[in-house]
């Protein structure tokens, strides 16, 4: 399991075209078997800051879903509302530790 935390300051003027094109990009990465979770955060006190919080089942999983049309999309539509440039951290799941992700059979 991978998770990626990725940060991103909006203009003010593109906060609601931001969500509008996030939510629809996390909506159509949910559908994908790499993605466990991908949730779209925003900060209370600076709503020009969001956090995007992508759970992904397999160390390959991020690079198959930057392959998608989706993802495509939402990278070329966003890229101009950003403040500053996107940045990400990687994390790995520490507890509980033996806690396996899979979809239902």
């Amino acid at each position: 399991m991978l998770i990626v935390h990725v940060f991103v300051h909006v203009k003010p003027e593109h906060v609601a075209a931001f969500k509008e094109a996030t939510l629809d990009n996390a909506r159509n990465s949910v559908q994908e078997p790499g993605v466990m979770c991908f949730d779209v955060i925003q900060q209370e006190d600076d709503p020009t800051r969001f956090v995007l919080v992508e759970i992904y089942r397999t160390l390959d999983a991020p690079a198959q879903h930057k392959e998608t049309a989706h993802y495509a999309c939402w990278r070329d539509t966003v890229a101009d509302m950003m403040a500053a440039p996107r940045t990400s951290i990687k994390y790995v799941n520490v507890f509980p530790a033996d806690q396996q992700w899979e979809l239902p059979a």
